[in-house]
């Protein structure tokens, strides 16, 4: 209970200011990936190798898919419970 009354002493701006800083954070992911994705098939290497950093990188990226879902979902029930509040 004491984490909760934590919590609840946040702001509505201090909410907003950590939803927008992750979604800054989910796209620098997201493109970071995508940029090892490019760095992973230059040069030459064997066969094993290349499909090693494609498993890896698909590995993070769905990470970082479930991630962002699971954010979504979390800031979707803050969103109903603001249009709650506020058709009370």
């Amino acid at each position: 209970s004491h984490i909760m009354s934590e919590y609840a002493r946040m702001t509505d701006t201090e909410r907003d200011q950590i939803d927008q800083d992750a979604q800054v954070f989910m796209r620098t992911c997201a493109d970071a990936i995508h940029q090892l994705r490019t760095e992973a098939h230059k040069g030459v290497q064997s066969a094993q190798v290349k499909e090693h950093r494609t498993a890896v990188l698909d590995f993070i990226e769905d990470y970082l898919k479930r991630v962002c879902k699971l954010y979504s979902e979390q800031r979707a029930i803050r969103v109903k419970r603001v249009i709650d509040k506020k058709r009370l």
